[in-house]
């Protein structure tokens, strides 16, 4: 796929072609006309990566096209990013360009922002960091303000910490997230707070227990966790349990019980096929599941867990493939009919679109 260009002109018409292929792919399932959240048409990603391309004394940011990967691409303005990230670019290229320390085998710089307004830049190098490097990357963390991570092959240095805090409203609450360096976080922050909204809204009048698979930092559980008498939230990353935990914590959540475990094995845990000893002090026969609630990788919900979601009289599916979606729908045709359609553009100007489903048992 090519470099994507920005024009916020041209930006509703290729929304509108997006929805209308969901909506055709989706026909076949008599889906409810969905909602549809856009994104910000300009500024909306929180993440961003440059390699860094040296010329002389000159340093640049630079992406390659796929379709031409040997040849750089300077960029000296990307107005895909957060302002946060726009503004520190030019502020952090100036002040590496004058350290030898800084620049010194540097080839990558990745960025991270929040909504909060909290800063982290991963600069990525060829060579190990010392004592030298670390009072050097110190003294431009304090210029800029900002979390600064050092890495090279098998080496990863950490100033003050390797994680930002997310915070903003949603529906009344004040919800907080750790967003650890190198973990996944949702790109496009404004349009998470809309999927967030709109899974609440969905799951609003279900009642009973929530089982969520595929948790990770807990980005869906904390917004969904009052809405439910108690929820069972599981996910197989170490960081990103770790930081769900935290988030639990900073979210005064109490309903909530986290396990490190695939969706595999708690289909086989729940159907008495196996016993987990990390699970040693869920009480599961007091749980009263009425809800299930995925967000599985692109490759959808496998062959087990789609058995196991078809004894659900809820499935709440956030999906950000909608083939594999598709395919899993139509899997579940039998015991399952769509209640409630979205469409969420985390990626503008791109053929990549996010989805929710709300099914229903028949």
């Amino acid at each position: 796929m090519p470099l994507p260009s920005i024009d916020p002109a041209n930006y509703p018409s290729q929304l509108a072609e997006k929805v209308s292929q969901f909506k055709l792919a989706f026909a076949p399932f008599a889906i409810p006309e969905p909602e549809v959240f856009p994104s910000a048409p300009e500024h909306y990603r929180l993440r961003a990566e440059f390699r860094i391309w040296h010329q002389d004394e000159r340093l640049d940011y630079a992406m390659f096209d796929p379709e031409n990967p040997k040849q750089p691409v300077m960029v000296e303005h990307f107005p895909m990013a957060a302002e946060s990230i726009c503004a520190l670019m030019p502020r952090l290229l100036e002040r590496l360009r004058v350290s030898q320390t800084l620049r010194g085998g540097l080839f990558q710089a990745d960025f991270l922002a929040t909504l909060s307004g909290e800063l982290m830049v991963t600069l990525i190098y060829h060579r190990q960091l010392g004592t030298g490097w670390e009072l050097a990357a110190r003294d431009l963390a304090a210029a800029l303000n900002i979390q600064v991570i050092g890495r090279s092959r098998g080496q990863k240095v950490i100033l003050d910490r390797d994680w930002l805090l997310e915070e903003f409203e949603l529906n009344g609450r004040r919800l907080r997230y750790q967003q650890v360096e190198g973990s996944f976080t949702q790109p496009n922050g404004g349009v998470n707070r809309q999927m967030l909204g709109w899974a609440c809204a969905q799951a609003a009048s279900l009642g009973g227990d929530l089982l969520e698979l595929y948790c990770g930092n807990g980005n869906f559980t904390m917004a969904l966790a009052p809405l439910f008498d108690k929820v069972l939230a599981t996910e197989v990353s170490k960081s990103s349990v770790h930081a769900a935990q935290y988030n639990i914590a900073a979210n005064d959540i109490e309903n909530v019980a986290l396990v490190r475990a695939s969706s595999a094995e708690i289909a086989d845990v729940l159907a008495g096929r196996e016993v987990l000893k990390r699970m040693k002090d869920v009480d599961l026969e007091s749980y009263r599941f009425s809800t299930l609630f995925v967000d599985p990788p692109r490759s959808g919900l496998d062959t087990t867990t789609l058995e196991f979601a078809a004894g659900f009289d809820h499935i709440l599916y956030i999906s950000c493939n909608p083939q594999t979606l598709q395919e899993n729908v139509a899997a579940l045709q039998a015991t399952h009919a769509v209640s409630a359609a979205a469409v969420f553009d985390q990626f503008p100007y791109t053929h990549h679109l996010e989805c929710g489903l709300l099914l229903t048992r028949r």
